[in-house]
């Protein structure tokens, strides 16, 4: 049936979706340029079509779509296309609620951020914004895979208590319909503003359309899409560019994005603007520290101690040490700032050097501190045992970054204090100890040559075992139910001892070393009853304290 070119005028929006077969099955709407497609979910609900319609089936997906008279988007389709984006949005909200209440598992962690089904990856949003701290994170309602992304949005007063406040954002307009990906929140004048990168995929290539874009609410809660704010990429970039994060830098905002050049490398890009509606691109940066894989995401700047740090995900990272597969990675750096107004980056390290620690995001307390939250897991690694029970992946506890002796230092946040019990002394040798728990703080200073069992029973463990000769701190989960990912992480260390704050929850291990100077973090699978402890090659007492869980508030109750 040929394409014809009519005025979409001649129809209007409740003739379209009774057309359609209903709201309910509508999927998506897509805007290539001169055309409107709308996704149906099941082809046999809709009308005879009139012949100016096209339904065809791309990559399993049935598309009906129709010309517009100009090749931008008019007034009336517009208004169109912009209706059926508040329609998906309800249906899509309706559709999720069922996956909002958490599935029994016992690998849930208890106090740590996890979803209640399918799959979270980024944090992202984080802010204080009138007296309570916002933190949202990329959410895929339906399974344990990476598709079509919402925005989750949790609340609290405290940094240790959140609770749900709904779905933010949904997957429900032409600019972001494959996915409401990655970007931070801004609040400025009274409005909670979230910049985030609209995701699309055009035609039977699968065609990458992105989009920055902007969302605004009043009350902090019930977010207005605005649309995109940066329509057009930028010279010398591919579709890959993404992940906004707005700072105020003197006297203009700046728009950081990750990006890939069209010669497949990563670099940053900056634009800026003094109204946070036009935005004017500034160039792209890092030339000094590249070639550094083929793609840089989820970019942070802030200062500490009145120097600026760049915080971002280089991917495309090959490792020497061959334990070292995965190509995605994080770093810091300094930033030096030249009479251009231009930034430079040095003194590059990462920030973790566990196996799962990606996406970190910032932000400033209501008392100056900078905390920072990642999501504990890694974008190809969607296996794991907490996928039997529906759901996948979870947040990092929350870590304070400060500078000291010009080192960067990360530590839990103080106010986790809240939820751990009097330290105990705990006598460690090779005899094993059963906690009865996997959810504690262990305080523990090792020789070289002393290795530390967790999460024990019989053959399953997690171990620290500090290499004598080679000098490395060894991260081993081997023994365990891990089913993807690397099993063994090294960390070269020149110091007497080793000093080991150890984070325990259900499912992950976080351990800061020598007092923040470095950190390994990781999702650790033994079975439920895999609560020993034990200690080879020493006798050392430890300080333990049983973290008590946190409420199940940070899942939905209601939308």
């Amino acid at each position: 049936m040929s394409l014809e070119t009519v005025p979409v005028e001649k129809m209007s929006f409740e003739e379209m979706v009774r057309l359609v077969g209903g709201p309910a099955n509508i999927q998506r709407v897509l805007a290539p340029r001169g055309e409107i497609v709308i996704a149906l979910r099941d082809p046999a609900l809709a009308n005879v079509l009139p012949s100016h319609m096209r339904l065809r089936e791309v990559l399993g997906e049935w598309q009906l779509s129709f010309l517009i008279q100009q090749d931008s988007i008019n007034e009336y389709a517009d208004e169109l296309i912009n209706s059926l984006g508040r329609m998906i949005d309800s249906q899509l909200r309706l559709n999720a609620y069922a996956y909002s209440s958490p599935n029994d598992c016992p690998f849930r962690p208890t106090w740590h951020i996890s979803p209640p089904q399918g799959l979270l990856n980024d944090p992202n949003g984080f802010i204080y914004h009138q007296g309570k701290y916002h933190l949202f994170y990329q959410w895929y309602p339906y399974g344990c895979e990476h598709k079509d992304k919402y925005w989750v949005q949790l609340a609290s007063t405290d940094l240790i208590h959140w609770q749900w406040q709904g779905i933010a954002l949904t997957p429900s307009d032409w600019y972001d319909s494959h996915g409401v990906f990655s970007g931070h929140a801004l609040s400025h004048n009274d409005e909670l503003m979230l910049f985030y990168t609209g995701n699309v995929r055009l035609g039977e290539q699968r065609l990458r359309q992105t989009t920055q874009c902007l969302a605004v609410s009043q009350d902090g809660l019930r977010f207005e899409k605005c649309g995109p704010v940066i329509r057009n990429l930028p010279t010398g970039v591919t579709e890959h560019i993404r992940d906004p994060k707005i700072v105020r830098h003197r006297g203009k905002w700046l728009m950081l994005l990750g990006a890939q050049t069209t010669q497949l490398q990563g670099r940053l890009a900056i634009y800026h603007s003094h109204d946070l509606k036009e935005w004017h691109f500034d160039g792209l940066f890092g030339e000094e520290i590249a070639p550094l894989g083929y793609m840089w995401e989820c970019p942070d700047m802030f200062e500490i101690a009145s120097q600026s740090y760049f915080v971002f995900g280089p991917q495309g990272i090959i490792s020497d040490n061959v334990n070292h597969t995965v190509v995605h990675q994080n770093r810091i750096a300094k930033v030096l700032w030249d009479e251009n107004d231009h930034p430079h980056f040095c003194h590059l390290q990462p920030l973790d050097h566990g196996f799962d620690f990606y996406a970190p995001q910032t932000m400033q307390t209501a008392d100056g501190r900078r905390v920072l939250c990642a999501w504990m897991g890694l974008p190809d690694e969607v296996n794991h045992p907490s996928c039997d029970n529906g759901w996948l992946h979870q947040l990092t506890a929350l870590r304070e970054l400060s500078v000291e002796n010009d080192q960067l230092i990360q530590r839990p946040i103080r106010e986790l204090e809240q939820l751990c019990h009097q330290p105990v002394s705990l006598e460690l040798s090779d005899k094993c100890t059963i906690l009865n728990t996997k959810s504690f703080e262990m305080c523990i200073t090792l020789p070289w040559g002393a290795s530390l069992r967790l999460f024990e029973k019989d053959e399953q463990y997690v171990e620290l075992s500090l290499d004598a000769q080679q000098k490395v701190l060894r991260f081993d989960r081997s023994h365990t139910l891990i089913r993807q990912g690397d099993v063994i992480r090294e960390l070269a260390l020149e110091c007497e001892q080793v000093e080991l704050q150890i984070l325990a929850d259900n499912s992950s291990l976080e351990v800061f070393i020598n007092g923040g100077k470095a950190v390994m973090s990781a999702r650790v699978f033994t079975e439920q009853e895999a609560t020993g402890v034990s200690l080879l090659n020493a006798l050392v007492t430890a300080k333990y304290s049983p973290i008590q869980p946190v409420s199940a508030s940070s899942f939905a109750t209601q939308f």
